[in-house]
């Protein structure tokens, strides 16, 4: 069985850093493409940033030269480091993996999922 858990969201002020971690069990981090996604009232899922199996990685341009995504193969652990953080950066987070090594998540794909991690950025 797979498992992906979040944690450390949590609330900040404009400015601030977060960093958020996903631990997979029964999964292979270093094998996959995984990726980070967000969901805000009233807006659809995105895709905040994905990193592959070579370490390749993409971002949504909100968050391009503010958002690290990496792995940590030893521990098996996905991460999202998050600094200059803006209110529209609030939203529930969700770390997802690939159940196909061809491709990365996609919001509609079928991809694992951790059950989120909630972000709240006040101004």
């Amino acid at each position: 069985q797979v498992q992906l858990v979040e944690s450390g969201g949590g609330s900040v002020q404009a400015g601030g850093s977060l960093r958020l971690s996903c631990a997979a069990s029964g999964y292979t981090v270093s094998t996959y493409c995984m990726g980070w996604f967000r969901q805000a009232p009233g807006k659809e899922r995105e895709r905040v940033a994905s990193i592959n199996s070579i370490d390749t990685t993409t971002y949504t341009d909100s968050v391009k030269g503010r958002f690290t995504i990496s792995k940590d193969n030893a521990k098996n652990t996905l991460y999202l480091q998050m600094n200059s953080l803006k209110p529209e950066d609030t939203a529930m987070y969700y770390c997802a993996a690939a159940r196909d090594r061809r491709f990365c998540p996609s919001s509609v794909g079928n991809n694992y999922w951790g059950q989120g991690t909630q972000v709240t950025v006040s101004s």
